[in-house]
């Protein structure tokens, strides 16, 4: 069973995270203490952090920046800012998603399980044409080179990659991704997947992945 370390300072959120998450048929253990907290959550061994940014006497960024010096634990950032710039610093310092209060219960638990498959996924050793895939880092790795992948490009890439010489269409790929706002539209899709393959030309698998027209892709 998978347990999630809640950082969170207002109690009554608290629980309430706590209660969805044990429904939801996970082990939970929340912070209290917020003195040394990046040790603790570090030696609470979980699978996953909740994290809240406005924490006492401290800075939720600032304690994710610390946490990731030398823990690779999944996190996701549940905050009340909506500012982009709060957004883009978390997954800057190493937050894997960001998901702002009040947050509909369903696309949390959603958010958690992508993740903690992604890590998973990592786990499992897969490579592609000589590059180790690393799908918590959002990253291809080769002995001398790293090429980063968005979190889309890297959902769209595993999806591909689990499937690789099958025909994944477009439907399939808009349902991986269907709680991004950013995928409102077909055009989007096209766009995230013609950067992909750039990234993916640039790490020498040029013609990686195929467009087959009214069909979707293929991953040589």
């Amino acid at each position: 069973m998978k347990k999630i370390y809640i950082v969170e300072d207002d109690r009554s959120i608290r629980d309430e995270l706590s209660k969805l998450l044990k429904n939801a048929g996970y082990l939970t253990e929340e912070l209290t203490d917020f003195k040394s907290p990046a040790e603790k959550i570090i030696s609470s061994d979980a699978d996953l952090l909740l994290l809240d940014i406005n924490l006492p006497e401290l800075n939720g960024e600032m304690l994710l920046k610390e946490i990731r010096r030398s823990s690779d634990i999944p996190v996701i950032m549940v905050t009340s800012r909506t500012s982009e710039t709060d957004e883009v610093l978390s997954l800057s310092y190493g937050a894997d998603d960001y998901i702002t209060k009040p947050y509909d219960p369903t696309i949390l638990l959603l958010r958690i399980t992508a993740v903690l498959k992604r890590y998973s996924k990592s786990a499992s050793n897969q490579t592609y044409r000589g590059w180790s895939v690393n799908p918590a880092k959002g990253a291809l790795i080769s002995e001398n080179n790293e090429i980063i992948l968005t979190k889309n490009e890297m959902i769209i890439f595993q999806l591909l990659l689990d499937r690789q010489g099958e025909i994944v269409t477009r439907d399939a790929l808009m349902t991986a991704l269907w709680d991004n706002d950013e995928f409102i539209n077909d055009n989007a899709l096209t766009v995230n997947v013609s950067r992909l393959r750039a990234k993916l030309s640039d790490a020498g698998c040029c013609d990686a992945v195929e467009t087959r027209k009214k069909q979707g892709y293929i991953l040589k």
